[in-house]
């Protein structure tokens, strides 16, 4: 018997059990050899005369044998010479294919694809093997050598005692036993058995190898009706009969390389359904392909809806990643940026990096690039959906906006030049769903910021004073509903209004940061010089009052002020520094004990209305009782108005009742 040369049984194992996690790819690697092998016969009989074959002629073939547990994978490839199977399965990590990719890279053409490169992919076969045997016929020669290997000693080459019918090359892997019954309370080892019927092995080629170019074929069984006898009585039941017909198991052509205009959209949406186990068509499809010193196929698809568990703990984003149409990662996630984590797709390409065992990636430069160049497509398709599908669009927004906006927030804002104008806000003035843009676009003159106003209903917003206000005022007022807004606009900042298009004389003078306002901060700055000087002249008249009140109030307010921005309401909550009033109840709803930090409360009394008189004639008769009542009611009542509970409910009723 022959060692192996290097280490062997120690590489061996290694080659079987450590570089692969998951033992079902072990159809994927012998198949994408036996097609590597159909290849290089396809490349031979370019200058060949003698190797000239019909693509109808070349093929793998499966089969299985429950009772010796057996699978045998054949190809009528060019298959091995004794000096090829001692060089290529007895020298562990011995590329033939990566060998012949380099001797022929000028050569190849789009009719060649090879797609082995580190060989050690034939190895995983003694993770399901306890024996293997690989009986091979090279092209031209009379003469079959076998192969065999229990993947431990080493292995032995033998000429066959009766040759193969043709050329090519069979690999029979005698499959381990069953593991046994495991003890009570451990867990089942998964078993070998799943890989001798036909669904098990039509599984395996559907999911790894359902692209690669050739046809796989396997021997399966089917039912038919037998014909009704003519004499059949009359509660003849039907018989049928089980016959035995050869049928292709995978595909071959996969519709991401097919041009776009020989594809009809009910093909992308079946494939997009049965793929992806979504019984909505998507919402946008987005197919194309990149050449040049990075060479990729894509199809990618925006479902139409939100999945279950998009915005869980368990949800996993990634694209499905294909080598020259091998499946590798079911779900590659560094393709795809978090904020696009709902696009769901494949990605195709012979250049990403692959580790040994094809199961994952080396960070590369061609992996980012590659990234660059999706997110960029996703962004420009969205950008094309808001403009010209506006209905769609919206659904869309409805489904995924949540995500976009989480995007800004978590990238401390960096994120907001290619996310900011794909968000949709509801407007107070116009009721319906606006970009930034659009909401600039309809500014009147000498509006200097972009108003809103964060809370968990549109219909109370949209009710309270200070939002009358400043639609009184000619702006337009932003109704934020989702608990991401508030934190999103944080990271903001600002927003960059592009300068109006189509203005050749004025291009790039409007241009500029708008600052975004929430319009319950203290520093709205929108009163007019006339109101301002009321305030201050309200303030230091009453600045007694004042001082009371906050007193009476007992720390829950930082200050209180007459409002320089008055509304109809008699009394308003407006809050000083970064944490709003929606943010601290949004960071209130967080797991106990999470010490969410508190706004810094104002009380902005009106002092044009009719209820500030009360005050000061409860404080000119000295009545604190009064004051205190006074002060408890009006502070209860702003949080009402801006959506927030009391801090005392019983409290306040009896309030209500004492002034009744």
């Amino acid at each position: 018997m022959k060692q192996f040369k290097t280490e062997s049984k120690k590489l061996l194992d290694l080659m079987a059990n450590s570089i692969y996690t998951n033992r079902d790819i072990f159809l994927r690697e012998l198949v994408s050899n036996a097609s590597d092998a159909i290849d290089k016969l396809s490349f031979k009989s370019l200058t060949d005369a003698s190797a000239k074959l019909g693509d109808e002629d070349l093929e793998v073939l499966l089969a299985f044998d429950e009772d010796s547990r057996t699978i045998t994978i054949s190809d009528n490839g060019i298959g091995m010479t004794k000096e090829e199977l001692e060089e290529n399965l007895g020298t562990i990590a011995h590329s033939g294919s990566e060998e012949f990719k380099e001797a022929n890279a000028q050569a190849q053409g789009s009719e060649v694809d090879i797609i082995g490169q580190f060989g050690v992919g034939f190895y995983s076969s003694f993770m399901v093997a306890k024996q293997v045997r690989v009986v091979s016929r090279a092209f031209g020669s009379e003469d079959t050598y076998v192969w065999e290997s229990d993947g431990a000693e080493g292995y032995t080459i033998t000429k066959a005692e009766e040759p193969r019918a043709t050329h090519g090359t069979d690999v029979v892997l005698y499959l381990r036993d069953e593991p046994e019954a495991p003890a009570d309370g451990e867990e089942a080892e998964q078993g070998f058995n799943k890989y001798l019927s036909e669904w098990g092995l039509r599984d395996l080629i559907t999911r790894y190898s359902n692209y690669v170019r050739h046809p796989i074929r396997m021997m399966v069984t089917k039912s038919r009706e037998l014909p009704k006898p003519e004499d059949a009585p009359e509660d003849y039941k039907p018989e049928y009969e089980d016959y035995e017909e050869l049928e292709t198991l995978n595909s071959m052509t996969p519709i991401w390389r097919k041009r776009k205009q020989d594809v009809e959209q009910d093909d992308y949406d079946e494939f997009y359904k049965s793929t992806f186990h979504d019984w909505d068509a998507p919402a946008r499809t987005i197919p194309f392909h990149v050449e040049g010193t990075l060479d990729f196929y894509s199809l990618l698809f925006v479902p139409g809806r939100a999945p279950f568990d998009l915005y869980s703990k368990d949800y996993e984003k990634g694209l499905a990643l294909y080598s020259s149409n091998v499946l590798i990662m079911e779900k590659c996630a560094d393709l795809l940026p978090d904020y696009y984590n709902f696009v769901r797709g494949v990605v195709d390409s012979p250049d990403v990096s692959l580790n040994i065992s094809r199961e994952t990636l080396q960070q590369s430069r061609q992996l980012r690039a590659m990234a660059r160049s999706i997110e960029r497509q996703i962004t420009r398709n969205l950008q094309d959906m808001r403009d010209n599908d506006r209905e769609a669009y919206e659904k869309f927004f409805e489904n995924f906006g949540r995500g976009l906006k989480f995007g800004i927030y978590n990238s401390y804002g960096s994120k907001s030049d290619p996310l900011a104008d794909l968000l949709l806000f509801w407007s107070a003035k116009e009721e319906k769903m606006v970009t930034f843009a659009e909401y600039v676009a309809a500014m009147p003159e000498g509006q200097e910021a972009i108003y809103y106003v964060a809370g968990d209903s549109r219909e109370r917003l949209a009710k309270m004073p200070i939002v009358r206000t400043v639609l009184d005022k000619g702006y337009d007022v932003l109704l934020c509903t989702q608990d991401v807004d508030e934190f999103t606009f944080q990271a903001m900042r600002t927003y960059h209004a592009a300068a109006i298009a189509g203005d050749s004389e004025n291009a790039g003078k409007d241009a500029r940061d708008l600052e975004l306002k929430n319009v319950t901060s203290g520093d709205l700055d929108l009163a007019s010089e006339e109101e301002k000087e009321a305030a201050e002249k309200a303030t230091s008249e009453h600045e007694s009052l004042f001082s009371a009140l906050g007193d009476k109030l007992d720390g829950k307010v930082e200050k209180v002020v007459a409002a320089a921005n008055p509304t109809d309401a008699p009394a308003r909550i407006t809050t000083e520094g970064p944490v709003s009033l929606e943010m601290e109840r949004v960071l209130a709803q967080g797991p106990e004990g999470m010490g969410a930090p508190h706004s810094r409360r104002v009380l902005e009394l009106n002092a044009g209305h009719p209820v500030f008189q009360k005050l000061v004639d409860a404080q000119e008769s000295g009545d604190d009782d009064k004051l205190a009542l006074y002060a408890s009611l009006l502070y209860d009542q702003a949080l009402l108005v801006e959506g927030l509970s009391v801090d005392d409910p019983v409290a306040f009723a009896q309030n209500v009742c004492a002034l009744m």
